[in-house]
């Protein structure tokens, strides 16, 4: 299996407006590959433009406001750049697209790493927030996953909650258990 940065990409519209969302980018040797489901905002930006940004973060919150509809967050500027990065973030990469694997559910852009930057210092890991990472992930595929499979790994995902969260992991896995709650009680 390939690793994957979990991150916020900004892409940019025709009209040069930032679009900001989570996504998983594979790093596969030299390139960085971003592969949206379609159809999605960041999929169509991908398609009509060369260069984003991925902003890397540790906030919980970021990620569950995300998937849960939250499209407003501070973004900094970048010198020499197109897409901002959030102003949160740990660090940024800039990324540009150097070719395209077509594909009708997950077209893969393979992209050159252009420029890092860090901004904060990263303070180890989480338990509790890799696990409302992996719900938010989990929510955004209600309709894609069983039931059954969804609440398998939210009842284990929940132990690392009880165990290790602090007050934004509760607050971020409280978000996005509303999402998923709110996605049953409708069907």
């Amino acid at each position: 299996m390939p690793l994957i940065h979990e991150c916020v990409v900004t892409t940019l519209s025709a009209e040069g407006r930032p679009h900001i969302a989570p996504l998983g980018l594979i790093e596969d040797g030299a390139h960085w590959i971003a592969a949206p489901f379609r159809p999605s905002t960041t999929l169509f930006n991908l398609e009509h433009g060369k260069k984003f940004t991925a902003s890397f973060t540790d906030d919980p919150r970021i990620f569950a406001g995300l998937v849960t509809g939250v499209r407003s967050l501070p973004l900094t500027d970048i010198e020499g750049w197109p897409a901002p990065r959030l102003s949160v973030a740990l660090a940024h990469a800039e990324l540009e697209i150097d070719r395209v694997e077509e594909d009708e559910t997950r077209p893969r852009f393979f992209c050159r790493v252009r420029h890092t930057e860090s901004h904060r210092p990263f303070l180890g890991m989480n338990r509790a927030r890799s696990a409302v990472l992996e719900a938010a992930i989990l929510a955004t595929r209600l309709n894609r996953l069983s039931r059954e499979k969804i609440d398998s790994e939210l009842d284990y995902l929940s132990i690392a909650i009880e165990k290790t969260a602090g007050e934004a992991e509760r607050e971020a896995w409280e978000m996005v258990m509303e999402k998923i709650r709110a996605h049953f009680d409708k069907t």
